[in-house]
């Protein structure tokens, strides 16, 4: 086989003899135009071979001095010239489409022209008239708004299909129309688009079966369309017919060019279908195609480089759906072609240079100073040679303004914003559309607003006021898609100017329709639950903050967006992120009680906060209630929920984001079919509350053993409420400035913590002022309302703290002054336990697997050179215990057998590091061997039925990560209750090596004394604890710090 330079050698010898040919040649010579078309194609091959721009230059002037050569008899025939003629015009367009020189396409187009003209055979003619609708498209490029290109394209394509000729050629024509559809888009000409379509579709109707370029170019103008005139069902039409040119190639082969285009082109069509719907299973279905679309191009591939972009956008946009936390990406580099999704609606992927200007608001907020200048020079040039009146006209303006809004927004430059309108202004006089025009006024509307917050003018928000009205007005109320996001941001802006107008002249009418704004947001098609979660927690604040009559009812519906905007999100992880987002979120209960404490509403005030805090645990509680009644009553129905319980709970606590379209799709279908079943099961004679929130009635249940104590921290007001078994709640009133002080305890522990060592005298003197200031603000008036409830000391009492009292040691309050002189605290006079809700106390109670085994404990405790004390404490244990409980040492654990272990054990006892990551509450752990972490998610997603108690002997096992949500618990010992363990004993900080030796020996030999026969251990488990922490304080003189570290949780 030859090289290519051999091939080379050889094209260059033959054109050195044919230049040799033609200079001894005289011009007259009847051979010359012979000769000069064989230089042609010998420097076509050169060309095609070394792709320099000098052999496409002498085969223009070798064809130009052809065709100029005079018939000579011997030729017979004008036909060599005509080939002469089509090659040159080929050749000019060609050269065109390399170096951009007008003069090279005009005189392309005026030689196709004129061929046509001529008396052509079939097969040239159609050759021409397709090439020189391709070179009319590239003219209309330069010539932006001549709607003259596009009516010469048309009626040539039209000539096409009337062609006598094979089912390649209509193919080729349909091609050509969708040039013919490009370029009416691009000059905002809408009427000859449905006549292309028309004629395509005629086309289509001739072609044979397994035309797939002729397919991909009806679904390419469909789109184009849609588009232009916002039809879904040009949309739908034309997803149908890329997924069969898809469909119909072999499942791996991605180098065909069709099904290349095809898998870009639906990429396209399901980005649109998301920017129409603003729907997850829309977003999902787009980064499924693009991510497919992906493997048809080389990384050094610029569609490569712009569907990635186009991708991360969109992954971002999925990000913010559930306030998930992503890297950085970069939005903008500054060329026409980068600007993001948007610009794909004009992007052929398999026609290089067909992207068009366009770009998104969130690709802007994040362009340099330099680079908005940059979009504003290029569109004031774009402008200028467009045709005024047009359309194209129009998104000129459209584009100006949107780069003006955001230099205003990054400079605060008044003369930006003024800019801004005036761009808006100009574009809504030249806006005839209905379908775009409630959009314009609404962004309008919002400079104005902008405006009269820099300039505190109430006639700007007058305009603002006036435009949003009139643009509700013109828009659809049930619209969906992109129609329906534009009228509910109406709604919501001329909510925001009707409270700011309220808060300038405090009209009530002004009010009274924004919080109407609101609830009409709220009941609007469109939107997703966390958008209608935000309107809700909204209109709460408003009517709270007025005193409006309609608050009562924003409660209500908030909580309920609450509960759906939570199943909205598919795993525990996105769960807490959307939780963490909204803070209104989580204080919305808390002000929702203290809303229903203020009425004189005890009862449902208790219901509430159960109903809205620790809600992930609620929800996994759910998925593992108890169906032993059903059973009963409907084995078939209780069979059914248990299976789609089980795949929920297992959806719900995969980690990461991985795979999140089929996560998200695989749970609503879930999620559809339980609800399905809930309603059947809640239509069963005595199943009327199953699955409900539980009543008062229920709830008092909690407080069987002794009294629950919840202490509602918020900013409206902050009660203490008791919960007895056999009565309605009690309530301590708090003084005003209980909030503030409450804040400022907590902040004063963290920060020294966070600055000192535990053991330090600076931490030593915060903890025992924090334990003062405790006792004074909940303890004292807590001991005094329990006296009175003549609670005796030494009963249980159980705390169900929110907000920053879940990181206050509420169990030792003190010291309380006594006649004696001896030094109490709380624990000493009443001993304390927490739950995270009285659900999970109650259901701490249930009746577990029965056992007449002897009792036996796990011991986890791996090897660690920084913990010499696990050793002694392991020694202490099975001193303590001899031969009266059975106990397993698992030293070398991981986190696999930690967890298989724990299940054939009633008792663990865990001695190792503790970690907390920030920010990632799921991933709090304890540290196994060869650094194996035995994980927050591990342990929930163990079920131990057997478990009765669990001492956590390792740093952070009941304090909050930081970041997480107070009132949501997520802790380790939390998550050891939740596995199974009724009754866990915790640390609120880090702790001391040697405390785990000296507390594990008082503890297990008051445990398992003989003094509580009868009692079951896990009840015993809160005053051994008490017992042991005693005996540190007393006996080891231990510092205040080690003592208050431990917690008790449970039954």
């Amino acid at each position: 086989m030859k090289s290519p330079q051999d091939s080379i050698t050889q094209l260059d010898g033959r054109i050195m003899k044919l230049r040799h040919w033609l200079s001894s040649h005289p011009f007259s010579h009847p051979e010359r135009r012979l000769c000069l078309l064989d230089l042609v194609t010998v420097r076509t091959k050169r060309r095609n071979l070394l792709n320099t721009n000098e052999d496409l230059d002498n085969v223009i002037l070798h064809l130009t001095e052809a065709v100029l050569l005079p018939l000579h008899p011997l030729d017979g025939t004008d036909l060599d010239v005509i080939s002469c003629l089509v090659l040159l015009a080929k050749a000019l367009l060609l050269r065109f489409l390399t170096t951009k020189q007008p003069g090279d396409l005009e005189s392309s187009i005026q030689y196709f022209r004129h061929l046509l003209n001529l008396d052509l055979p079939l097969g040239v003619r159609k050759d021409v008239t397709v090439d020189l609708v391709k070179a009319l498209g590239r003219h209309a490029e330069l010539e932006a708004g001549n709607i003259t290109h596009s009516t010469e394209m048309l009626v040539l394509c039209r000539e096409l299909l009337t062609l006598d000729s094979p089912g390649g050629h209509l193919v080729d024509a349909i091609v050509t129309l969708k040039d013919v559809a490009i370029a009416t888009s691009r000059e905002s000409w809408e009427e000859p688009l449905d006549q292309v379509i028309e004629y395509m579709r005629e086309a289509m109707e001739m072609c044979p079966s397994g035309s797939h370029r002729a397919a991909i170019a009806l679904a390419r103008t469909l789109t184009i369309r849609f588009v232009e005139t916002n039809s879904i069902g040009d949309l739908r039409e034309a997803m149908v017919l890329v997924d069969k040119v898809i469909t119909s190639q072999p499942l791996g082969d991605v180098q065909n060019p069709d099904k290349c285009d095809a898998l870009s082109l639906a990429a396209e069509i399901s980005m649109l279908q998301f920017e129409e719907y603003q729907n997850l299973q829309n977003l999902e279905e787009a980064i499924r195609r693009i991510r497919t679309s992906l493997v048809c191009y080389t990384l050094s591939d610029n569609r490569h480089r712009i569907l990635t972009e186009y991708l991360a956008n969109l992954t971002e946009k999925r990000s913010s759906y559930f306030h998930l936390t992503m890297p950085p990406q970069s939005a903008c580099s500054g060329t026409s072609h980068e600007m993001g999704p948007s610009a794909l609606q004009r992007m052929d992927m398999s026609d290089r240079g067909s992207v068009e200007w366009d770009a998104t608001k969130d690709i802007q907020r994040a362009c340099s100073l330099t680079t908005i200048d940059q979009q504003i020079h290029h569109l004031r040039e774009l402008l200028s040679g467009n045709v005024t009146g047009t359309s194209g006209h129009a998104k000129y303006f459209c584009a100006l303004a949107d780069w003006y809004s955001t230099r205003f927004n990054r400079t605060d430059d008044i003369t930006d914003l003024e800019k801004s309108i005036e761009w808006r202004q100009m574009q809504l006089a030249s806006t005839s559309r209905d379908s775009f025009l409630q959009g314009h006024l609404t962004e309008l509307a919002f400079d104005f607003l902008q405006a009269s917050r820099r300039n505190h003018r109430i006639s700007f928000l007058e305009k603002s006021i006036s435009l949003l009205r009139y643009a509700i007005k013109v828009g659809d109320v049930g619209a969906q898609g992109t129609q329906g996001a534009v009228h509910r941001k109406a709604l919501q802006m001329l909510h925001l100017c009707l409270f700011r107008r309220w808060m300038l002249i405090r009209h009530r009418e002004d009010l009274d329709e924004a919080i109407l704004l609101l609830q009409t947001s709220i009941d609007h098609e469109s939107g997703n639950p966390p958008d209608k979660l935000e309107d809700a927690c909204n209109w709460v604040y408003l009517a709270r903050r007025t005193a409006h009559p309609s608050l009562s009812t924003a409660y209500q519906i908030a909580m309920s967006w609450m509960q759906r905007s939570l199943v909205f999100a598919p795993t525990l992880h996105t769960k807490h992120a959307h939780l963490t987002a909204i803070q209104q979120v989580n204080k919305m209960p808390l002000a929702y009680a203290s809303y229903r404490v203020e009425t004189g509403r005890l009862e449902q005030a208790v219901e509430t906060l159960e109903q809205g805090r620790a809600l992930l645990w609620s929800e996994m509680r759910g998925l593992r209630t108890s169906i032993d009644r059903l059973s009963v009553a409907n084995p078939a129905l209780a069979t059914k929920l248990a299976i789609i319980n089980r795949d929920l709970e297992t959806l719900t606590m995969r980690g990461g984001v991985d795979m999140f379209g089929q996560l998200l799709k695989k749970q609503r279908t879930l999620l559809d079919g339980r609800d399905v079943l809930t309603s059947q099961i809640q239509a069963l004679p005595g199943f009327e509350n199953f699955l409900k929130t539980p009543p008062f009635d229920t709830l008092r249940a909690a407080a069987e053993r002794g009294p629950v104590i919840i202490v509602n921290h918020c900013e409206w007001r902050s009660d203490i409420l008791i919960v007895l078994h056999h009565s309605p709640p009690f309530l301590i009133t708090t003084p005003e400035d209980f909030y503030n002080r409450a804040n400022e305890l907590v902040d004063r522990l963290l920060d020294t913590r966070k600055k000192h060592r535990l053991e330090s005298l600076q931490y030593q003197r915060t903890l025992l002022s924090v334990l003062k200031q405790l006792y004074e603000l909940v303890g004292q008036p807590v001991i005094s309302k329990l006296r009175e409830l003549n609670i005796p000391e030494q009963s249980r009492v159980w705390w169900c703290p929110t907000s920053v009292f879940c990181s206050l040691p509420l169990h030792a309050m003190g010291p309380i002054p006594s006649q004696d002189k001896v030094k109490k605290y709380f624990s000493d006079v009443y001993i304390s336990s927490y739950t995270p809700t009285l659900s999970a106390l109650i259901k701490s109670r249930e009746p577990g697997v029965q056992t007449s085994d002897l009792p036996s404990l796990l011991v986890i405790a791996p090897p660690d050179k920084s913990l010499p004390g696990v050793k002694e404490e392991i020694g202490v244990i099975k001193q303590v215990l001899g031969s009266s409980i059975r106990n397993s040492i698992l030293e070398e654990a991981t986190s696999d057998n930690a967890a298989k272990t724990l299940r054939h054990h009633r008792f663990a006892h865990i001695a190792c590091h503790g970690v907390l990551e920030a920010g990632k509450p799921f991933d709090a752990s304890f540290m196994l061997q060869d650094h194996d972490r035995l994980t927050l998610l591990n342990i929930v997603r163990s079920q131990l039925p057997a478990a009765e108690f669990a001492l956590l002997s390792a740093c952070h096992t009941a304090e909050l990560t930081e970041g997480s949500i107070p009132d949501e618990a997520l802790h380790l010992t939390a998550a050891m209750q939740y596995c199974g363990f009724r009754s866990v004993v915790g640390t609120m900080w880090a702790m001391a090596d040697t405390d785990g030796r000296d507390l594990a020996g008082y503890f297990y030999k008051f445990m398992f004394s003989s003094e509580d026969q009868g009692v079951p251990y896990y009840e015993r488990s809160a005053k051994a604890l008490r017992d042991a922490a005693q005996k540190l304080r007393r006996e080891k003189r231990v510092g205040l710090e080690r003592w208050v570290n431990f917690v008790h949780y449970g039954a």
